[in-house]
């Protein structure tokens, strides 16, 4: 990870989602609390519908305003920091990553986008961090996302097909919040589901192929704000990241040994690093997958994904990443494919 020093932003527009799974009055309050100690120009949008976020982020973003907005901050759960990514690079597709930075404050259910760049930390640090700039002790990075070719998305966290994916269905009608819902509904997914047959290429290369529990690719360590699917990968390194669970594994197992990120040692699991990921389900049903906290309709037998680096500038923390280094995580036993 690279992190660049900058100034506190002058000018700031806060997205938020009020039907975010933990959102509340009190938070944007106390949000608003912290710009006003830091006298930094706030703006309020609060969404009404899906798809309002990538509006507002997308109007921001094209603005030439003097002073201009430096600052945008996404106020909800995964889902509503997609739809912002989404309108900050979609306002600029010839220039990546210009413009405003972004910045996340945690109201959703898993956050994995908040911890990916802060840890544990509560939102309140790392927000009087960015608005007090690096010498706060906060840096900018330049994220890297992934696109779908078959779609045009763009991804920050990453796509799963398989027993994740299928967990968020479940999770619709479990009565929980926060992590706890997430964590449910994968637990009772895992152990009901039923491996299909994919293949996932990286770079040309055939990775896996066969009896299939998940294919997780992206930049993201966690999911479900609690899963360590990724646990080698960096936001930052121009790459995709790429974990493959095979039918050898059985799927009730899958929750608890990704939680840590240790399954990389157990037989059965395929990781690979690249700028172009296939997966494909090879039987002529549709796969299941999502991507960044959202289960897409179920349209497609094959997801492309190609990597988008240093699209866009976010704000984060030192020594963000939690749990072990990607140093640290084990290789023993494992299949991997490296085409960097």
């Amino acid at each position: 990870m690279t992190t660049f020093t900058a100034p506190p932003p002058r000018r700031a527009v806060v997205i938020a989602n009020p039907t975010a799974g933990t959102m509340s009055d009190g938070l944007l309050d106390g949000l608003l609390a912290l710009f006003a100690n830091a006298r930094t120009e706030v703006t309020l949008h609060r969404t009404e519908k899906v798809g309002d976020a990538t509006a507002a982020a997308r109007a921001v973003s094209e603005r030439r305003q003097d002073p201009a907005v430096d600052l945008v901050v996404a106020v909800g759960g995964d889902g509503t920091v997609h739809e912002v990514i989404e309108g900050m690079t979609g306002a600029r597709p010839d220039r990546p990553g210009d413009g405003p930075a972004l910045a996340i404050v945690p109201a959703g259910t898993g956050n994995s986008g908040y911890r990916m760049f802060w840890g544990e930390r509560p939102w309140q640090e790392s927000l009087r961090e960015i608005l007090a700039g690096s010498a706060g002790g906060a840096g900018l990075c330049r994220l890297d996302l992934a696109q779908v070719t078959e779609t045009g998305a763009k991804v920050f966290l990453g796509a799963c097909s398989g027993v994740i994916a299928d967990a968020l269905r479940v999770a619709r009608s479990v009565p929980l919040s926060g992590r706890a819902r997430y964590a449910r509904a994968f637990a009772e997914t895992a152990a009901a589901f039923t491996p299909y047959p994919g293949r996932v290429t990286v770079d040309g290369t055939v990775l896996h192929e066969g009896g299939t529990v998940l294919a997780n690719v992206g930049g993201g360590r966690f999911r479900g704000g609690q899963y360590q699917v990724l646990p080698r990968s960096e936001y930052d390194d121009g790459l995709l990241d790429v974990c493959v669970v095979d039918a050898t594994i059985a799927p009730s197992l899958v929750p608890e040994l990704t939680r840590d990120g240790k399954h990389l040692g157990s037989p059965g699991v395929f990781y690979g690093r690249g700028r172009r990921v296939v997966v494909e389900r090879l039987d002529g049903v549709p796969l299941c997958f999502e991507h960044d906290g959202e289960l897409q309709p179920p349209s497609l037998r094959r997801i492309t994904l190609e990597v988008l680096p240093a699209a866009l500038p976010v704000w984060s923390g030192s020594g963000a990443a939690a749990g072990l280094s990607a140093a640290e995580f084990p290789t023993a036993g494992l299949s991997t494919v490296e085409t960097a």
